[in-house]
C-alpha cells in the first residue's frame, strides 16, 4: 500500500490547467522529486498535498487516509520553503519549537520538553548551540538548516520540500543536498521534493517524476530517466542528448545520412526511426582507426566546463542540428581539439537507443 497516494488530481486557475488528471504513488520512506519548468505544476502538486491549494477534483490519501478536504493543520506533515520562512523577530530555538504547542497529538510537549526537542533537531541539522541567535544572524545554509530543523520537529510523517536550494550560492547547494539526503535516509521520512534542477534531482531521488503543462511525462529512476527518456520533452529536459533519425537497412544496421551504425535493439520495419545518444557516450579515435560504428565529425566549437569539454561537431549524418560530444578533460589533456579539426568518432551500439516515433 503506498504512503501517499494521488488519483486523478486536477487543478485550473481560469483558462489555465495546472493540474491534469494526475495520479501518483509514493512508497514509505521514498524520497521522489518533482521536475520540470517553470509553469509545469510540480510546485501546485505539492501545495494541494500540503493544503495550501485546493484541487478542483481528485483524491489525496495519505497513510491510509483521505486527506483531500484535510486543512493543512489536520495534515501530517512538515514543509520547508524556497525562502526560509523564518520569523525574524523569533530567536532559532523559538522558530524550531513553533508549532510544538499545537502538536497533532493534541497535548503539548511542555516547556523542557519543546526546549529538548529544539536541541535535539539543531544538533540535527548540525547546528548545535544557536538557539540564541536570530535568523539574520545566520547565512543562508545555516538558515535553511533551520528550515529544515522546524519541519521535523513535530515528528512529521511526510517532508515536503518547495525547492528549498534555489536560494543558495552553488558550493552551498551542492553540500546542503548532501545533507538533505543523508537526514531523509537516516530519518526514514517519506519526502517529497520540487525542483527545475536537473542535477538535485539525479543526484538526490529515489525517482523523479517529470512534469510539463500540468501532467506527467515519465516517472522512473535517475537512471532509467537519464538513460531511457519516454519522449522528446524528457530527453532534451535532463541534460544534454542528440536526437538522430535513421533509416533500416537490415535487422540491426541503420542509415544515418551517409553514416551506417548497427544497433543492438531489435526494431520493426518502420520507414524511419530515432535514437538518443547522449554526449558521453560518443568515444574519441585516433583518426587512423577504424572501430565499429565509427564515422568522422568536424569540430565547430569546444566548451571547457572544468572536468570536461563540450565539443560541438559536424557530421554528414542527416541532421538537422549538430552532434555534441562530451570528453574527459584528463583524456584531452595533450591532444587539444581545435575549430576545424577532423575527428574519428564511435557510437557503440548498445549507447544508441532508441525513440518512440516523433508526434
Amino acid at each position: 500500500m503506498a504512503h501517499l497516494e494521488i488519483k486523478q488530481l486536477s487543478k485550473r486557475f481560469g483558462g489555465f490547467t495546472a493540474l491534469d488528471c494526475v495520479d501518483l504513488s509514493i512508497a514509505q520512506g521514498e524520497f521522489v522529486v518533482l521536475l520540470g519548468p517553470s509553469g509545469c505544476g510540480k510546485t501546485t502538486l505539492l501545495r494541494a498535498i500540503a493544503g495550501l491549494e485546493r484541487q478542483d477534483s481528485g483524491q489525496i490519501v495519505h497513510a491510509g487516509r483521505d486527506i483531500s478536504h484535510a486543512p493543512p493543520a489536520q495534515r501530517d506533515y512538515g514543509i520547508v520553503f524556497q525562502s526560509y520562512a523564518l520569523f525574524p523577530n523569533l530567536t532559532v530555538g523559538d522558530n524550531v519549537a513553533y508549532g510544538l504547542n499545537s502538536r497533532r497529538s493534541g497535548h503539548a510537549p511542555g516547556v523542557l520538553g519543546a526546549r529538548q526537542r529544539v536541541v535535539d533537531m539543531l544538533a540535527l541539522v548540525g547546528l548545535p548551540g544557536i538557539e540564541e541567535k536570530y535568523p539574520t544572524q545566520l547565512s543562508g545554509g545555516q538558515q535553511q538548516r533551520v528550515a529544515l530543523a522546524r519541519a521535523l520537529a513535530t515528528s512529521p510523517h511526510l517532508l515536503l520540500l518547495d525547492e528549498p536550494l534555489s536560494a543558495l550560492d552553488a558550493i552551498e547547494r551542492v553540500r546542503l543536498r548532501s545533507e538533505i539526503r543523508q537526514l531523509q535516509a537516516k530519518l526514514g521520512i517519506t519526502t517529497l521534493m520540487v525542483t527545475h534542477d536537473q542535477e538535485e534531482a539525479l543526484s538526490m531521488a529515489d525517482r523523479i517524476v517529470v512534469m510539463k503543462n500540468g501532467g506527467i511525462q515519465q516517472i522512473g529512476t535517475p537512471q532509467d530517466i537519464y538513460r531511457t527518456p519516454a519522449n522528446d520533452f524528457v530527453a532534451d529536459f535532463i541534460g544534454r542528448g542528440n536526437l538522430l533519425e535513421a533509416t533500416l537497412q537490415d535487422q540491426s544496421d541503420f542509415k544515418f545520412g551517409k553514416v551506417s551504425l548497427r544497433c543492438d535493439s531489435t526494431l520493426p520495419d518502420h520507414a524511419v526511426h530515432r535514437f538518443y545518444v547522449r554526449p558521453e557516450d560518443i568515444c574519441l579515435h585516433s583518426i587512423t582507426e577504424t572501430p565499429e560504428n565509427s564515422f568522422t565529425a568536424t569540430v565547430k566549437k569546444t566548451e571547457f566546463m572544468g572536468s570536461s569539454y563540450l565539443v560541438t561537431l559536424e557530421a554528414d549524418m542527416g541532421q538537422n542540428k549538430p552532434l555534441v560530444a562530451q570528453f574527459s578533460s584528463n583524456y584531452l589533456e595533450g591532444r587539444p581539439i581545435q575549430p576545424g579539426a577532423l575527428l574519428r568518432l564511435s557510437i557503440p551500439a548498445g549507447h544508441l537507443r532508441p525513440m518512440s516515433p516523433s508526434l
